[in-house]
């Protein structure tokens, strides 16, 4: 169900943002969710809605291949949708690019195994990996964003560097960090809503919005409703 409060953001007038995050594979969840924001839209008509992906499509979950066919498609109602991209992007990339075998042996194990599967790759060797993966996919992953802004939110994967401004950013924080941006009561000029560090709950605090709940792990896929100057919560 749809829970409202007070956000500690602004989105615009005539504008509404779902924001959705680590969905790991899980594409099952990711499309009762998608099915939830199109039901959300139709109930409660808006002028733009947006729909921003936090990263992390792939791995640990039955159907990368699966989720990543989904998010490039906007459920109905969604006028836009914005993919960011994750830490798992990232080494999957790194592993059809021809990282050393030692790079891509850890993607394997941190879930990359079960990503391969979902494109029939499972038993083949790495040279043939990029090819059973298919070059859409490959420019799929190539055009994934580091962040995006909207209103009063910084949309990211895993978070920012307290102190730093927002252009001096490294890709790498944004991608992997944990500390000591979790921990960080700073005012980073914008709301951070992330994903990234998984937790049974959402994470909300004045500074940063956490959405990633472990779908992998048997948890829900959690999407923020943000508009005007209030919160929602959908879970699936």
């Amino acid at each position: 169900m749809l829970k409202l409060s007070d956000a500690p953001g602004t989105i615009p007038d005539e504008r509404r943002v779902y924001a959705i995050g680590d969905v790991h594979g899980c594409d099952d969840q990711l499309a009762a969710m998608h099915a939830r924001i199109a039901a959300d839209c139709a109930e409660r008509p808006v002028g733009e809605a947006v729909l921003v992906h936090l990263g992390d499509y792939v791995d640990r979950g039955l159907d990368s291949a699966g989720v990543l066919r989904r998010i490039g498609v906007p459920p109905a109602g969604v006028a836009r949708v914005v993919n960011l991209c994750g830490n798992h992007e990232v080494m999957m990339l790194d592993a059809l690019d021809g990282c050393s075998d030692q790079t891509a042996e850890a993607w394997l194990l941190n879930g990359g195994s079960a990503t391969l599967a979902s494109f029939g790759a499972g038993d083949a060797p790495r040279a043939e990996w990029a090819g059973l993966v298919g070059a859409a996919t490959r420019k799929q992953l190539d055009n994934l964003k580091l962040r995006h802004l909207e209103g009063g939110y910084l949309f990211v994967h895993a978070g920012l560097r307290p102190g730093v401004a927002l252009a001096e950013q490294s890709a790498h924080d944004m991608l992997w960090i944990r500390e000591p941006f979790l921990s960080s009561s700073a005012d980073h000029g914008l709301v951070v809503v992330h994903g990234h560090t998984p937790s049974a709950q959402p994470v909300l605090r004045r500074n940063r919005i956490c959405l990633d709940t472990g779908a992998a792990f048997g948890g829900r896929l959690t999407c923020a409703v943000l508009e005007g100057g209030r919160i929602g919560l959908i879970a699936v």
